[in-house]
C-alpha cells in the first residue's frame, strides 16, 4: 500500500513570537527537518511538507531532503488550510496519509512503522496510544480525504475521528513523543534539556 507523509509546517508560531519554533534547533537540526526526516525514515512516500509562515526559511532548512514542499498561501486561516493544501498535493493512487505536525519533534520512526504495519486499507484510521492516551501522528485512509477537505479553521481532523470511531484502531506505542508538541518557549526549553 502507498502511504504518504504530510508534515504540517505552515503555522504562525504566535505563542513563540518573534521566533519561528519550526526553525529552532533540536538535537542539532531544525524542528521541522527532524519531523520530515522521521517521516522519510518511517517509509512514508512521498513526504510532503506544507509551509506557510516564513515559507522560504522553512524550505531552506529542508534542503537536501527528498521531500516535496507545498506553500499554503492561506496558512493564517488555520491548520485545516495546511491539511487541505497537503491533501491536494498528493499523487493519485495513495491509500493513506500520515498526518505529522511540524512542532512534534519527539515522534519516533517506530511509531510510524507501527501505524503502517497496522494499516489495512483506505477505510482504516490508525492512531498511536500510550497508557490509554491518544497522540499524533494519525494515519488516515484515503476514504476520508474528501471529508478532510471540508474542514475549516484552526483544527485538524479530530472531529472526523469521533464520526468514524468504528474504523479507528489504536496502536500501542512505547514513547511519550506522540504527546509532546512545542507551543511555548518553556516547551522548547524542556525539549532541549
Amino acid at each position: 500500500m502507498r502511504i504518504a507523509g504530510l508534515v504540517l509546517a505552515g503555522g504562525l508560531s504566535s505563542r513563540m513570537a518573534p521566533r519561528n519554533k519550526l526553525l529552532e534547533s533540536v538535537g542539532g537540526e531544525t524542528m521541522v527537518r527532524r519531523v520530515a526526516t522521521v517521516a522519510l525514515a518511517g517509509g512514508a512516500q512521498p513526504v510532503i511538507v506544507v509551509t506557510g509562515h516564513e515559507a522560504a526559511s522553512v524550505a531552506a532548512s529542508l534542503r537536501g531532503l527528498a521531500v516535496a514542499i507545498v506553500v499554503n498561501p492561506d496558512y493564517a486561516d488555520g491548520l485545516s488550510t495546511s491539511l487541505r493544501a497537503g491533501l491536494r498535493a498528493l499523487p493519485a493512487g495513495i491509500d493513506g496519509a500520515l498526518i505529522l505536525l511540524g512542532d512534534m519533534p519527539g515522534v519516533e520512526t517506530s511509531v510510524l512503522t507501527a501505524l503502517m504495519a497496522a494499516f489495512t486499507g483506505p477505510a482504516a484510521i490508525r492512531a498511536p496510544v500510550r497508557q490509554g492516551r491518544r497522540g499524533n501522528p494519525v494515519l488516515w485512509g484515503s476514504a476520508y480525504f474528501a471529508e478532510m477537505m471540508g474542514l475549516t479553521g484552526d483544527s485538524g481532523a479530530k472531529s472526523l475521528m469521533a464520526r468514524h470511531e468504528e474504523h479507528l484502531m489504536e496502536v500501542e506505542v512505547a514513547t511519550d513523543g506522540i504527546f509532546e508538541d512545542v507551543d511555548l518557549p518553556e516547551d522548547l526549553a524542556r525539549l532541549k534539556r
